[in-house]
């Protein structure tokens, strides 16, 4: 039998995993014909998390876990659970049910047609504000105009991934992913399947504003190198009209004399300018801080243990 893996990343999950197996063991017994594996990657978390999953092994061996041995973060924990996963397929989701399991039906569906990356494309965002919908939206519009590559707006990480998808993403090393788009640079045949995504039904989601910012800073600096080039733009665009600007003064002093120039305007231009120098070099910054992290040579992250093995032993 063809064997599917559900890869599940979670990280203080507690108040919603009893619900979330219950929905798989639906998914699962709907097709008999195939192999499971519900992979856990618990990723540093602080509550029971942990402890129901052993509890949930402890009963169904076709559950496996990884624990990782602090909190890497959502992108690196989905790095872990390619490389431990043992299927023929992955399915990737969520633990909050904010993505439906019933979906992975027409998925497998979609997969044995020999479609290589069936990804979910969301209809609505669920109970997302207002302001949160409108800043995903325009920060997908942003990325879409600057990559090279074609990134799929109102899509997340839930997808089903054949294993040549995987294994090809399980060679991307870097520390500082943005995996959204991975999988759009990985190419291979893909299919799209609008869904309404469901609120969350328990807990609270750790994903803050500023941990949404600093993930939409990594999706631009990881997929495109633009910022660099809008800055050099900027930086031509401002010394040419500085410059015409001087030869405008040199004229006007030659011809009327030297007259005092106003402060207030002298004091605004200063500080624009050095508010462009200073972002700038930031962007900079960003770029040289990745290839910094890049060059130490540090694993992407450290599992402490594997079901019932406890890993780091290895030399």
């Amino acid at each position: 039998m063809k064997k599917v893996t559900l890869l599940i990343p979670v990280h203080n999950e507690e108040a919603t995993l009893s619900m979330l197996y219950g929905r798989l063991l639906d998914l699962t017994n709907r097709h008999s014909n195939y192999e499971w594996e519900i992979l856990f990657i618990n990723d540093g978390s602080s509550d029971h998390t942990l402890d129901l999953i052993r509890q949930l092994r402890q009963t169904d061996k076709r559950v496996n876990y990884v624990n990782l041995s602090r909190n890497f973060g959502k992108e690196i924990a989905m790095l872990a659970g390619f490389d431990y996963t043992t299927g023929d397929c992955c399915v990737i989701m969520d633990a909050d049910l904010q993505d439906p399991p019933e979906l992975v039906d027409k998925m497998l569906q979609y997969w044995e047609e020999g479609y290589d990356d069936i990804y979910a494309k969301r209809r609505n965002r669920g109970d997302e504000s207002w302001l949160r919908r409108r800043l995903s939206l325009a920060f997908y519009g942003i990325l879409q105009k600057m990559s090279r590559i074609d990134i799929l707006p109102n899509v997340g990480d839930f997808r089903l991934l054949d294993r040549r998808c995987v294994i090809a993403l399980r060679h991307m090393r870097e520390h500082e992913r943005y995996t959204k788009g991975l999988f759009c640079w990985i190419g291979y045949n893909k299919k799209g399947i609008e869904f309404d995504r469901g609120d969350r039904l328990a807990g609270q989601s750790s994903w803050g504003f500023f941990k949404l910012l600093n993930l939409a800073i990594e999706g631009i600096t990881s997929s495109t190198t633009s910022p660099l080039r809008i800055a050099t733009i900027c930086g031509m665009l401002f010394a040419t009209t500085s410059f015409f600007y001087a030869l405008y003064f040199l004229v006007k002093t030659i011809l009327y004399g030297d007259q005092t120039a106003g402060f207030p305007t002298l004091i605004v231009v200063i500080l624009f300018l050095g508010g462009v120098q200073l972002f700038s070099l930031g962007i900079i910054g960003e770029y040289v801080g990745r290839i910094f992290k890049e060059t130490k040579g540090r694993p992407a992250y450290l599992a402490s243990d594997y079901n019932e093995k406890k890993l780091g032993y290895e030399e």
